[in-house]
């Protein structure tokens, strides 16, 4: 049987309104304890979007996941003829289970499940954390007013005042194409999301 120690990124579901506490009181034990090297980041996935009100730009914060908590920690990796196992540390899954307001880890009973490692791809994506450098990324998304087969007007330079409708937008890039009229053919046209109207 192999075994081997990975870090691993698990679920542990809270009280929904305590996610900020339980990172908190999680680090401040994590600390205390001396257990840094086994549970190593603790993350409360949120989404920020800058919205317009009365004229003044807002930065919106909201929970991906209301009642759950992000943390990264130390598994052993087992293989074996029955696939794969991850076992956690039972020290350290004692002291997050008994933190104020967690009630336990996503998993098979009392046994966390590690999260596939895209599903964390994705979810870092959307909240702009590189785990890399550890830091929040400049991710502000901005809200917009429209979907997808909306009819907008294109107000940027070049295209000003060119109608069409929207097929794609990506807000990580804060770009919208919209499919316009030219020439007799539809044709994609990438604006940025800030030069598109939404029509009445």
């Amino acid at each position: 049987m192999n075994t081997v120690l990975e870090k691993k990124w698990f679920m542990i579901h809270t009280y929904s309104g305590y996610e900020k506490k339980v990172k908190t009181d999680l680090e401040q034990k994590i600390e205390t304890l001396g257990m840094n090297e086994i549970v190593t980041k603790i993350l409360v996935p949120e989404e920020h979007s800058v919205e317009l009100r009365r004229g003044k730009k807002k930065v919106i914060s909201r929970k991906l996941f209301p009642g759950y908590v992000m943390l990264q920690m130390v598994a052993t990796r087992e293989e074996n003829e029955n696939g794969i196992n991850y076992s956690v540390d039972s020290d350290a899954w004692y002291v997050v289970r008994n933190t104020n307001g967690v009630t336990g880890f996503v998993g098979v009973g009392s046994d966390p499940i590690p999260m596939e490692d895209d599903e964390v791809e994705n979810i870092f994506r959307v909240i702009g954390y590189s785990q890399e450098n550890s830091e929040k990324e400049d991710a502000e998304l901005v809200a917009v007013d429209f979907e997808i087969g909306d009819y907008v007007t294109i107000v940027s330079e070049g295209f000003d005042g060119q109608r069409g409708k929207v097929a794609e937008i990506n807000l990580e890039n804060r770009k919208v194409k919209v499919m316009v009229d030219m020439f007799g053919r539809l044709t994609p046209i990438e604006a940025n999301i800030t030069d598109v109207k939404k029509e009445d």
